[in-house]
């Protein structure tokens, strides 16, 4: 007997990896990223400084915790994918 996968049933509705991303791939960078962040953020930078670090666009008025999501996700992105 062989039971169809559905990734969308296995997924709980407390879980904050983004559909369309490797969970396990998304809490690396996730975890990455709050480092990288938190060095910049005792460096004296602001949220806005952490994503252009990545050579995100700058947004006025980011909290932290967006910008650490944003950076994660631009992490898990493919060279190719990112490059376009």
């Amino acid at each position: 007997m062989v039971i169809p996968f559905e990734p969308t049933a296995s997924r709980s509705v407390t879980d904050m990896t983004p559909a369309h991303l490797n969970p396990i791939q998304w809490q690396q960078s996730l975890g990455l990223a709050r480092q990288i962040c938190a060095r910049i953020f005792r460096d004296g930078g602001s949220a806005q400084d952490a994503l252009g670090a990545f050579g995100l666009e700058p947004r006025s008025g980011i909290a932290w915790d967006k910008a650490v999501e944003l950076i994660a996700e631009a992490m898990t992105r493919s060279p190719r994918r990112h490059a376009a």
